[in-house]
């Protein structure tokens, strides 16, 4: 008889107060096994789904004759655990009655064959304090909304629990992915990354579970799957949201078996990958108005954290701003040394007072085009992006004529040229900032509106900083 668990620290869920964390639980599994010659053993599990049976693919192995090779599988619930019995040929028995499936409480005992399995429950409950670091990996910030963020990914990020990070586009969704994964035990094997909004759904399925050669036109060989790419490591499904209603059961199903089947295969492939989803909705609403399913959203949300927006933690800005030029390879010279050295106060100021709709990703594109004109070896106002500044007045620049309109703040010492470029840019970006948000986001509503390209559309949103680059390591 064995155990075994490839995660260390407990399940968790959050208790909210009025959008803020209050409480952290966190709880595990233990389940006492009894066998026939009455020898007694204990094994402790943290993950929401615990297999048994004779296999040793299970996570709780039983040398038993009667008990099948996948007999049953214990699952956590929004509402508790359950047992399912997985078809086993003698069935599986909750305090002596056979069930298909069964609600367990603590000291509920299972009978599998002729061994006595009794399920218990511990844990404990931690008030949610701000943390005393000002990061998390290259999650930065001291404000006290950060700070309670990296209070819950401290405690998180060693256990196996699903993780569902909501914010705003840009809001850094995925920096804390990458940073909840190198974190956890699983830091050694791959982090995959999949925008569930930039593949035809008819192809994501074959994305995630991958196909066998011949499934549909243009399957010419057989291909593995993201979840098969991620096996041991963490997959990270970025706009969760977009997912179609016809594909959320086959994801369901995999977080729950553990197992996932290609495009026209009938071999199940066992998977251990932990998930981490992102959303700029709120998924609430979404299951509310039918378009993402409860079980999957309940499913999804063992770990729910949010994320605040860049300009309801300006405190932050400073912080952010000199991080970027520490670490970002945009700011190095040939030696591979910081090039600009810092911002200044007046620059920093200008920064806080703007209100980033595109949230950290818009932060750190300002500060890129700001070290490519930046004279000497720090950023000054004058560096700053035109939009960033608006009409403020600055040294050399003529404030308009206050009408608002975009033929303001333009620096005396440039070219036509330059200045052009500066006017379209700003241009552009205030356009496409209002555009968008008009529209949530959408691409293909935006475009029609406009009358533009789609591609061309998205292309002009990710120049300014206003749409997650795919695959890279900013914004969600």
């Amino acid at each position: 008889m064995s155990g075994k668990s490839k995660t260390a620290g407990p399940t968790a869920h959050i208790d909210y107060r009025d959008g803020r964390p209050i409480a952290l639980h966190l709880s595990k599994v233990k389940l006492v096994v009894e066998d026939a010659l009455g020898e007694v053993r204990e094994y402790i599990f943290d993950q929401d789904v615990v297999t048994i049976g004779s296999s040793d693919e299970n996570d709780l192995v039983i040398n038993d004759s009667r008990v099948s090779r996948a007999h049953c599988r214990i699952v956590r619930e929004h509402s508790g655990y359950m047992v399912a019995d997985l078809g086993s040929t003698n069935g599986t028995m909750v305090n002596r009655v056979r069930v298909r499936e069964a609600w367990l409480k603590s000291g509920t005992t299972l009978k599998l064959g002729g061994v006595e399995v009794r399920f218990q429950t511990f844990g404990e409950r931690v008030e949610v304090m701000p943390s005393t670091r000002d990061s998390f990996g290259n999650v930065v910030g001291r404000s006290r909304r950060m700070r309670e963020v990296f209070a819950i990914l401290e405690r998180i990020a060693p256990t196996a629990a699903t993780v569902i990070l909501e914010g705003e586009t840009g809001s850094g969704k995925e920096v804390v992915a990458r940073a909840l994964h190198a974190r956890s035990p699983r830091a050694g094997d791959p982090f995959v990354v999949f925008d569930c909004s930039a593949v035809p759904k008819e192809l994501l399925e074959s994305e995630l579970f991958g196909h066998e050669k011949g499934s549909f036109t243009g399957a010419h060989q057989a291909r593995q799957g993201l979840f098969e790419i991620a096996n041991g490591g963490t997959l990270f499904l970025d706009e969760i949201g977009e997912m179609s209603l016809e594909l959320q059961p086959k994801l369901l199903r995999a977080l729950e078996q553990r197992e996932i089947r290609r495009v026209g295969g009938n071999r199940q492939v066992k998977i251990d990958v932990r998930l981490v989803a992102a959303t700029n909705r709120v998924l609430e609403e979404e299951v509310r108005a039918g378009r993402f399913r409860d079980d999957l959203y309940y499913r999804l949300s063992v770990v729910r954290i949010s994320l605040p927006p860049l300009r309801e933690r300006k405190e932050d800005i400073p912080l952010l701003a000199r991080h970027f030029l520490r670490h970002a390879p945009f700011n190095r010279d040939p030696d591979g040394e910081p090039r600009i050295k810092g911002i200044s106060e007046e620059a920093l100021l200008v920064l806080m007072e703007y209100e980033w709709p595109g949230n950290v990703r818009e932060l750190i594109n300002v500060v890129e085009r700001a070290t490519s004109f930046a004279d000497g070896d720090m950023i000054d106002i004058d560096d700053l992006s035109p939009h960033v500044l608006g009409n403020r007045r600055r040294s050399g620049v003529s404030a308009g004529d206050g009408t608002g309109s975009h033929t303001a703040t333009i620096r005396h010492r440039k070219t036509f040229k330059e200045a052009k470029e500066e006017w379209v840019a700003r241009f552009e970006r205030d356009y496409l900032a209002a555009l968008l948000k008009r529209h949530d986001y959408g691409i293909s509503a935006a475009a029609r509106d406009a009358d533009i390209d789609r591609k061309y559309l998205r292309k002009l949103a990710r120049k300014h900083g206003l749409l997650p680059v795919p695959g890279g390591k900013n914004g969600r």
